[in-house]
């Protein structure tokens, strides 16, 4: 196996897809898969698990094989990929037997890098068909939505078991699976049933940050996607519906009303699915009204929102339908009308006949999709939670963060409180110590309390105030109730950190006033913006694939923002690799050349950042500069802090001169750094696969750790790994 570095995997990276630098856990997958390594991967939809087996194909001798469950799903990747001008081609039944023979033809004489074949083609015994692949010698198997293998998963599918046979036939032969959702026991039986051998986990975050959470009560729930798409005309999306009738009830009505709309679901013949869904992609529907069929044959980049007009039957499935939305990065909401009745009818569609077992599993499954719903906190803690990871309560956007919650510093008056419990002896419950703190009266009330400074320091909130607050030190550990009759609360560690003041504490309170966020929208040319997208729709029909196959609508926002005026500006441009800029890159030019000299306008290329150069070494800082300064009286024996106040500085300031000084090696990481605290950041970083920004390691971590302190972990990661 060759050996790649991290610099000549992000020029392959660039010159294949166009793309500046590695998400999620992309580049250590690839690593992995390049070493001949078996691998399990679990990346939120939209987060780029293609990458993680197609950049290997291009790298790697022979061919790469992929397995894909559905028809349309195997179009998409294949248009997508010659676009970028690989070649890559798919075997399933929609081809006639003279297309199915070319391709055969192509794979054995090398002229493909990728093919694309249903699990249904591959059966447990076939000397002819495990000869055909001998013949093209696969370098790689990937199995997408691996989920499916699994009867613990939410879309099983029995074809998917014969699969291991892949393992058995070719030993040598590196495995990735490749899923959004699954739980720990989906996972252990995902690498048990492909017969993966000591594979790597990769676990990325679920997190989809660009989609906003909402839920609604399903009352006049027609007329609020009315509306709703109405305001939201140019724009692209999707309704899922439980049944066929109500698709294409839904799809007749938002026609009626001028919405260009169509229906999609299994009763249509094949031919009508697929004529619906190409020209979805080539954004000829803005909204197609669709059952759960529609779920994994969609790989459309621009869609702007995702309406469950019914509840889903589980969180993946609701998980992965919502992550249709939003896949360029660009803000998008998920909307689910919830009903109870809903979720009875779907309790009688979860009951299997002779099959106990996955009955119980999906009836499982649905009642932590109706406490979902009914949920009283954020909807983004719940879905990661739900999936393993750890999440704040609050997150600013999802229709239960942004009506009634706000995070804020509450340190002061969580002092107030955890000292109210310490003063009078840890012995209370809640009731007593709010009423304590609010100054009551009541005869409960001890004397002996009455004269402690702290009763009646907590007149400034209510009582339902303190009790929330109450509730959330709870739960996060900082309280606790004691084991007897009394249910007395007492303090934990943490609190005692609080206390003391050595750490802050921020926690997540109701708003005085109901208040909607104000969305930042890009800062681009609109008219511009329209001018591209025609100009693309026009080379789409000219080569008959989806116009997001061109190019998708976040790099027509960027050239609509910054207007490059050459070819290689235009490489600066997310998504322009070098196939791309040579075959498309005139045309753009020419238009953005053109408006620019109508319009008067001039280009912005100054404010894009360039694509990040990856150095070989670290420049040291200059001798006797500042952060020189801090180094020696670190050496000196000087703390951070110390250092900080004799300089008159802030201790981030300091943190950023020692970091720099970590990333060219003259400071050891240790020096600064207790060996708990760097190895649970260490952690966190191969976990979140998040290797350059100190800010979701930090949400993640919580206020026990500075950012600087994150910063120069980072630095010396950096520094190792190279």
């Amino acid at each position: 196996m060759t050996t790649y570095t991290d610099e000549q995997l992000h020029k392959a990276l660039s010159h294949y897809f166009g793309y500046d630098t590695f998400r999620h856990t992309q580049l250590p997958i690839i690593k992995n898969v390049l070493s001949g390594n078996d691998t399990l991967a679990i990346m939120p939809t939209g987060g780029g698990k293609s990458i993680c087996y197609q950049l290997p194909a291009m790298l790697l001798p022979g061919i790469a094989i992929v397995v894909s469950p559905l028809i349309a799903l195997m179009k998409d990747q294949v248009d997508a990929l010659i676009a970028n001008g690989i070649r890559a081609a798919f075997l399933n039944s929609s081809q006639s037997q003279e297309e199915q023979q070319r391709v055969m033809r192509e794979a054995q004489s090398g002229e493909l890098k990728l093919l694309y074949i249903a699990p249904e083609r591959i059966p447990a015994n076939s000397s002819v068909f495990f000869d055909f692949l001998r013949r093209i010698g696969p370098a790689l198997f990937a199995i997408d939505e691996a989920h499916c293998i699994s009867s613990w998963g939410h879309d099983f599918r029995p074809e998917y078991l014969k699969l291991a046979v892949l393992k058995e036939q070719f030993p040598s032969v590196p495995v990735i699976a490749l899923t959004a959702s699954a739980d720990k026991v989906t996972q252990q039986d995902i690498a048990d049933k492909l017969a993966l051998r000591t594979p790597k986990l990769f676990l990325s975050s679920f997190n989809r940050p660009n989609i906003h959470y909402y839920i609604l009560p399903k009352k006049n729930a027609l007329g609020h996607i009315i509306d709703y798409i109405k305001q939201h005309k140019s724009d692209s999306g999707i309704i899922y519906a439980l049944s066929r009738a109500s698709t294409e009830e839904i799809a007749t009505t938002l026609k009626l009303q001028g919405v260009n709309a169509a229906a999609y679901h299994a009763g249509m013949d094949s031919a009508e699915r697929s004529r619906v869904q190409e020209a979805f992609q080539r954004d000829e529907y803005n909204v197609v009204v669709a059952t759960i069929a529609f779920g994994m044959g969609i790989d459309k980049s621009n869609v702007r929102f995702v309406i469950h007009y019914d509840v889903s039957k589980n969180i993946e499935g609701y998980y992965q339908e919502t992550g249709r939305a939003g896949r360029d990065g660009l803000k998008s909401d998920a909307i689910l009308f919830y009903s109870p009745g809903d979720i009875m009818k779907l309790r009688k569609f979860a009951q299997i006949d002779d099959n106990p077992q996955q009955s119980a599993i999906s009836l499982r499954k649905l009642q932590l999709m109706q406490d979902y719903c009914e949920n009283d906190g954020c909807r983004r803690q719940y879905l990661m939670q739900y999936f393993g990871e750890q999440f704040p309560a609050y997150c600013g956007s999802c229709d239960y963060c942004q009506s009634s919650l706000e995070e804020k510093d509450a340190t002061e008056d969580a002092q107030k409180l955890l000292s109210a419990i310490a003063r009078t002896g840890e012995r209370y419950g809640a009731n007593y110590i709010i009423d304590f703190l609010r100054g009551s009266a009541a005869e409960k009330i001890q004397t002996a309390h009455r004269d402690l400074k702290t009763w009646g320091v907590g007149k400034n909130l209510k009582k339902e105030e303190w009790q929330w607050m109450m509730q959330q030190l709870l739960n996060g550990g900082y309280i606790k109730r004691s084991t007897d009759e009394y249910a007395g609360l007492n303090l934990t560690d943490k609190a005692w950190k609080i206390l003391r003041g050595e750490a802050r504490l921020k926690l997540v309170m109701k708003k005085p006033v109901r208040e909607q966020p104000v969305l930042q929208e890009p800062d681009y040319d609109i008219r511009l913006f329209e001018a591209l997208k025609e100009l693309r729709a026009a080379m789409a029909t000219s080569e008959n694939v989806p116009a997001y196959a061109i190019v998708a609508d976040n790099a027509i926002v960027e050239l609509a923002t910054y207007l490059p005026v050459n070819f290689e500006e235009l490489k600066h441009i997310s998504g322009f690799g070098d196939y791309k800029v040579s075959r498309y890159g005139a045309a753009f030019i020419s238009a953005i050349g053109r408006y620019m000299a109508e319009y008067k306008v001039p280009s912005k290329m100054h404010f894009k950042k360039p694509k990040p150069v990856k150095k070989e070494r670290t420049e040291k800082p200059a001798p006797g500069s500042s952060m020189d300064m801090s180094l020696q009286l670190f050496n000196e024996g000087a703390s951070i802090e110390e250092i900080a106040e004799q300089r008159r500085l802030s201790v981030g300031t300091i943190e950023g001169h020692l970091a720099a000084f970590i990333a060219s090696g003259d400071l050891s990481i240790t020096k600064v750094l207790p060996f708990d605290k760097l190895r649970a950041i260490l952690e966190m970083v191969e976990t979140t696969g998040q290797y350059t920004a100190a800010k979701p390691i930090k949400d993640l971590l919580g206020d026990d750790y500075t950012y600087g302190e994150i910063r120069m972990v980072l630095e010396h990661y950096k520094r190792t790994k190279r």
